[in-house]
């Protein structure tokens, strides 16, 4: 690692496993000093765990606050933590339709509001890093739910971006498409046969493979980085090709 992110207090949410396990790992390997949140315990090595439910307010602020005591300042946040649920909109409850968009919107609001406000104190701002989803921009089947959901994400973040630029704060979005995590093991247990479901999905990536938590890791630590100085109200797709490409495939 190249400690790019060396001397930056940094956060990243749903730390305990997944995409947020992988991008706090990291953010430690490259020289950050990371609060992993989390409901569940976070056993990361040079992490410290701050237990948080991101659809509290007050928890949320907490969080902020224990982030700061240790140098005064938030440089990066990675608002990551997120469900699914595997259902169209005809059999989604409301009761499961309110947990989505309180984790996953309501959630990434608390978070960005409370790092603004914070980056918007210091002399030269920070960067807020939201966790989208190819599912903002392009529908996943069944999935009705959490493609709102994360479509809100990518408009939140291009708000920030622009309301609060001239505070020094960027915000920048990684739309993540298939992804090796537990979220991807559930939604290919809906299948049938969920192995072939799994090597289906795997042949149409034009890389030849599915992504992994570390891959999400590297362009989030490029946008926390000062490298991404001028990069701020864009949503990084990160799907190894599999929406560039045509639906339609000849033959």
């Amino acid at each position: 690692m190249s400690d790019r992110l060396a001397g930056l207090t940094t956060i990243v949410t749903g730390a305990s496993s997944g995409i947020g396990e992988g991008v706090a790992a990291r953010f430690v390997a490259e020289g950050a000093t990371v609060f992993a949140a989390a409901r569940s315990e976070v056993a990361i090595d040079g992490a410290t765990w701050v237990p948080t439910d991101v659809t509290d307010p007050a928890a949320v602020e907490v969080l902020i606050a224990t982030a700061v005591s240790r140098s005064g300042r938030l440089d990066a946040i990675v608002n990551n933590a997120g469900v699914q649920v595997e259902k169209p909109i005809e059999d989604t409850t409301d009761a499961e339709f309110d947990l989505v968009m309180a984790v996953n919107v309501r959630g990434v609001f608390n978070c960005c509001r409370a790092a603004v406000r914070q980056m918007a104190a210091q002399t030269d701002g920070g960067s807020i890093i939201n966790i989208g989803s190819v599912a903002g921009n392009i529908a996943d089947h069944n999935m009705a739910v959490y493609n709102a959901s994360k479509g809100a994400v990518h408009a939140l973040t291009r708000a920030i971006a622009t309301d609060n630029g001239r505070q020094g704060i960027r915000c920048n979005a990684i739309s993540p498409g298939w992804i090796l995590t537990a979220l991807a093991d559930a939604a290919f247990d809906l299948a049938d046969d969920p192995a072939t479901a799994r090597a289906e999905a795997t042949a149409k990536h034009p890389v030849g493979r599915m992504g992994t938590p570390d891959d999400v890791a590297g362009l989030a630590v490029y946008l926390a980085s000062p490298d991404a100085a001028f990069v701020s109200g864009s949503c990084f797709t990160i799907d190894g090709g599999l929406t560039a490409q045509s639906p339609i495939s000849p033959g």
